[in-house]
């Protein structure tokens, strides 16, 4: 395959609006283009115009099984007329392809592809067995690498190499997790006149809020990985009340937790119930609270086998954390422990920006840099 033919896949790609939704679009063309290179591939369905994508690729003999892994997903453009091009028609100017998408992840998603095909196409050598997981929904709840990962197909994994923008500059290992929450306030409306006919939704958030702020900076304060910093909470969204003359009677608020192994999601959901239980003993009214995401920390050994081939492959990167979190979240809790490596073509202050972009060449670049990794970790 030239490079025409790889810089046109990609901006293909990028004209596919899989804006949260639409997927399946994607991972057809992957299918289409996989089985044009004698690859066969399964779609998994999950509702809707989404879907993950699978396929393998054997080695020679047995060995370890390496997953190659990108997401499908992109995120909503935003103000499409502050871009300098169309965030959808993937124009390259000045070596740079501009796009939605093009940074997080598609180049990534795509270079892996194209690496799987190359390699069967050339007959290199390897053991073991490739393993392509394309999922959806991984920017809002890593929808596809929970299905997968419940279904089993990570259940096999030695390695597990995430194609997430890291450009050839650093190698990483660890992930914050992510938890976003929401909390309902229950009360009851009444005229503002008279307030102790009614139950204020809003003042009982506030009591919420006067709570966890404190205890969620006691955790900041006290806990703290040496890759990944400190736990990061936010409270992000609030919204209660009709009108300015009547006592609310239902208000909300949500918020977004990043966190690390020390103080793992398992004790931050404690912590979060434990006081919403106490208000809730407190109050005339009701807190309901909602987990709504829930990625966990990912800190995996700086010495596997994985890095220690991406080293041999790319030299000696400074091996780093994310403060982002990936589908390494969901994948991480199948029934084996493997290596873990986040390393692909892209800024990695980019994703999400308007006028986002990748070079096109460290994009084709890494289509071979995959290729030797691969060879190398099934060696």
């Amino acid at each position: 395959m030239n490079k025409e033919e790889k810089i046109a896949i990609l901006q293909d790609m990028i004209r596919i609006k899989s804006v949260n939704d639409h997927e399946t679009e994607v991972a057809n063309y992957f299918k289409d283009l996989l089985a044009k290179h004698g690859i066969d591939s399964e779609i998994v369905e999950y509702e809707g115009n989404r879907s993950n994508l699978v396929a393998e690729l054997k080695g020679n003999e047995d060995g370890k099984v390496l997953a190659i892994s990108g997401h499908m997903d992109v995120v909503a453009a935003g103000d499409e007329s502050e871009w300098i091009y169309p965030p959808f028609d993937a124009v390259i100017e000045d070596g740079k392809m501009y796009g939605r998408g093009t940074t997080d992840m598609k180049a990534g998603t795509t270079a892996l592809v194209l690496a799987m095909i190359e390699l069967k196409e050339s007959g290199r050598p390897f053991n073991g067995k490739i393993k392509l997981l394309a999922t959806f929904g991984e920017e809002i709840g890593t929808l596809g690498a929970k299905q997968l990962t419940e279904l089993g197909y990570a259940d096999d994994l030695d390695g597990l190499l995430i194609a997430e923008p890291s450009g050839a500059k650093s190698l990483i290992s660890a992930h914050k997790g992510s938890i976003s929450y929401k909390v309902v306030s229950k009360g009851k409306a009444a005229h503002s006149s008279m307030p102790q006919e009614g139950i204020n939704a809003i003042e009982q958030l506030n009591i919420f809020m006067s709570k966890i702020s404190p205890a969620m900076a006691e955790v900041i304060d006290q806990y703290e990985s040496e890759k990944l910093g400190r736990t990061t909470h936010a409270i992000t969204l609030i919204s209660g009340g009709t009108q300015v003359n009547s006592i609310p009677e239902s208000a909300a608020l949500e918020g977004n937790i990043r966190s690390i192994a020390e103080f793992d999601n398992a004790k931050i959901h404690d912590l979060f119930n434990n006081i919403i239980s106490e208000i809730n003993e407190e109050i005339d009214g009701k807190l309901e609270l909602t987990f709504t995401q829930n990625n966990f920390p990912v800190d995996m050994p700086e010495d596997s086998d994985l890095i220690q081939a991406a080293k041999k492959v790319v030299g000696d990167l400074p091996i780093v954390g994310l403060s982002a979190t990936t589908d390494g979240a969901q994948f991480s809790q199948a029934d084996k422990t493997f290596d873990f490596l986040i390393f692909g073509p892209g800024e990695p202050t980019l994703p999400h920006q308007v006028n986002e972009f990748v070079k096109v060449d460290e994009y084709i670049e890494f289509i071979d840099i995959f290729q030797d990794i691969i060879v190398e970790y099934l060696a």
